[in-house]
């Protein structure tokens, strides 16, 4: 069957579909970033929320700004913007239809999207761009001289960045006497609304300096914590929709069933009830977010490289390994754990123990090389800190070391077995020429500034750095984590 408006009341049995009358819904949010997550995180509340009965004036209008999003735009109109969303655990499967988004707005056209943020209906602007998306230096502060940057301040009517567009659709709407809308980041980044605040003032600031005063007075950006593991889509969930539910849906969104999203309250334009679906509304979020960027996306990267290393494929597969296992459980409890600060009403070891568990959960086909994908964005918002942390109380850096140690060896461009690895970083070549200089000057990796900072600098990270770096090459991956570990 394939998926349409028309389709959903003959869809398969056993297959959910939108408890509510799509027509009656009304748009309050315009969104970037129309992808996997996106879809089973934020649209897949609200699509909850619809069903209640509540809220449904704030569906989703899409917006995109990169090449890719004019394919997916084409796939989702051709399916009245529904999605098959299936949640998967071990032992059991579920499907259902969502439908929240009732419009996506094509990617070449900034000025439509601009105008579209205008209007006074639009009372939320969100975003999920990637943690790479938001033009930040080493010191995850605003790059003022990046050349996207410089490019929409020379021309703010003409932009071509989300956050150039998001500058005029303000300007526009100040200009009609609408409120400003709230702008609310769904990306995992620490702080996710003060950095999205500080790189949207940053850009208004280098054109208008009054202007980026009243954005910066005016307009909220209230900070998140967001988490669900949701895979990329590939022709094997493609094929598993149509299989398995009976279901033609040319991109659905496989995820698993645990999913969290905690939010601070400050909304001045209003926003859905989205309590009614389990969101947690709290004073600051700064807690919540740093246990799951420590620990979960952390663990991530703890596990992505020595598995790459390994040619191990599903992330399931690579927590079934004893070393490497046994490497995520040290590291996690050794030199992570000891610097997440309480959590309100949350044990963390326990918050670990549920993580090992999504991680091992083998219905999710998440692969390891989107865990390794992009390291260059990663490791300085994932695993770098916890390094600083450590370093800062005295604790020990040896496994984090040792993790950084997987990512340079990864980065050198073959597996342990001698297979290529494809490019997976917007800054490949860059670093697989570091990667190799570093088999004998370690400096070569440490010294991009970019992303180690002056952690690079620090002996007591460097030297394990230099001995775990060398031992990879000379004894490879499954020698150094046992050693490490203790298992043989």
């Amino acid at each position: 069957m394939k998926l349409s408006l028309a389709t959903l009341d003959q869809l398969p049995g056993g297959v959910g579909r939108p408890g509510y009358d799509r027509a009656a819904l009304s748009p309050g949010i315009l969104h970037f970033g129309v992808g996997n997550f996106h879809r089973a995180h934020q649209a897949e509340h609200l699509d909850r929320l619809f069903g209640t009965g509540c809220g449904q004036d704030w569906a989703i209008v899409g917006a995109g700004v990169m090449a890719g999003d004019a394919h997916a735009r084409a796939v989702l109109e051709a399916q009245d913007w529904l999605s098959v969303l299936v949640e998967q655990e071990a032992d059991a499967s579920t499907a259902r239809v969502t439908g929240a988004m009732v419009d996506y707005l094509p990617a070449a056209d900034a000025e439509a999207i601009c105008a579209r943020m205008a209007e006074p209906d639009i009372r939320i602007v969100s975003l999920t761009i990637t943690e790479g998306g938001y033009f930040l230096d080493a010191e995850d502060r605003f790059d003022p001289d990046h050349p996207a940057m410089r490019a929409d301040a020379a021309a703010p009517d003409a932009p071509k960045t989300v956050f150039g567009m998001i500058l005029k659709g303000l300007r526009l709407r100040r200009a009609a006497g609408h409120a400003p809308f709230t702008i609310m980041c769904c990306d995992n980044i620490p702080h996710n609304g003060a950095v999205t605040k500080a790189t949207l003032t940053g850009l208004a600031r280098l054109s208008d300096p009054a202007f980026a005063d009243w954005v910066a007075e005016t307009v909220a950006f209230p900070n998140a914590m967001v988490d669900r593991i949701t895979p990329a889509t590939s022709d094997r969930e493609r094929a598993l929709c149509r299989d398995v539910w009976g279901i033609e849906d040319g991109w659905p969104v496989f995820c698993e069933s645990f999913t969290q999203w905690v939010l601070e309250d400050d909304f001045p334009a209003g926003r859905p009830p989205l309590e009614e679906v389990g969101v947690q509304f709290v004073p600051d979020v700064t807690p919540y977010e740093l246990m799951k960027i420590r620990i979960l996306n952390g663990g991530h990267a703890v596990i992505a490289y020595p598995a790459g290393l390994l040619d191990v494929h599903f992330v399931h597969e690579a927590m079934e390994h004893p070393l490497v296992n046994a490497f995520l459980a040290k590291v996690e409890r050794e030199e992570i754990l000891p610097g997440v600060p309480p959590v309100p009403e949350t044990d963390v070891a326990a918050y670990l123990a549920l993580i090992e568990r999504r991680f091992a959960n083998p219905k999710i086909g998440d692969t390891v090389r989107r865990l390794c994908l992009d390291g260059s964005n990663r490791q300085p918002k994932f695993i770098l800190p916890s390094v600083a942390d450590a370093l800062g109380r005295g604790g020990p850096v040896e496994g984090l070391a040792l993790a950084s140690a997987l990512w340079c060896r990864y980065c050198a461009g073959t597996t342990d077995s001698g297979a290529v690895i494809a490019p997976n970083d917007p800054n490949w070549d860059r670093l697989t020429d570091a990667a190799q200089a570093a088999r004998t000057d370690p400096q070569a990796w440490l010294g991009m500034r970019e992303v180690y900072g002056t952690l690079g600098e620090d002996r007591r990270f460097a030297d394990p750095f230099g001995r775990w770096l060398d031992a990879l090459w000379t004894e490879g991956t499954a020698a150094v984590l046992a050693r490490y570990t203790g298992h043989g």
